[in-house]
C-alpha cells in the first residue's frame, strides 16, 4: 500500500503560480497528477518516472507546469506558472508501481489515490 498526500494548493489570480507536493509513505515506479473540475472527468497532467525522471505533460499544461520529485522525500511537486481560470479543479496525485507507457494518461494505469488538493484560478 502506498498513501499519497497532497499540498500546496489555493486561490490565485490568472497568471498566478501555485506548487503543489505529493509525499508518499513509499517510492513507486512513477507518479501522476490529475485534476478534475466539476462536471467533468478526471484529466491527466504530468507524469515522472521517479528512477530516472523521464516526464510527460498534457497538451493543455505543456510550458506551463512543470513537474518535479525530491526522491529523498519521496515526494513530486508540480509547479503550476502563467495560470488560467480553465486550470480550476481538483488536484490528484496518483502513483504505481508498474509501467504505463501511452495509458499513462488513464486514471485506470495507477493504483493509489490521494484525496486531492484544489486549485482555483479566478480571472
Amino acid at each position: 500500500q502506498v498513501q499519497l498526500v497532497e499540498s500546496g494548493g489555493g486561490s490565485v489570480q490568472a497568471g498566478g503560480s501555485l506548487r503543489l507536493s505529493c509525499a508518499a509513505s513509499r517510492s513507486t515506479f512513477n507518479k501522476a497528477w490529475f485534476r478534475q473540475a466539476p462536471g467533468k472527468e478526471r484529466e491527466a497532467v504530468a507524469l515522472i518516472y521517479t528512477s530516472i525522471g523521464n516526464t510527460r505533460y498534457s497538451d493543455s499544461v505543456k510550458g506551463r507546469f512543470t513537474i518535479s520529485q525530491d526522491n529523498a522525500k519521496n515526494t513530486v511537486y508540480l509547479q503550476l506558472n502563467s495560470l488560467k481560470p480553465e486550470d480550476t479543479g481538483m488536484y490528484f496525485c496518483a502513483a504505481d508501481d508498474l509501467y504505463a507507457g501511452t495509458r499513462w494518461t488513464s486514471s485506470t494505469s495507477y493504483k493509489y489515490w490521494g484525496q486531492g488538493t484544489q486549485v482555483t484560478v479566478s480571472s
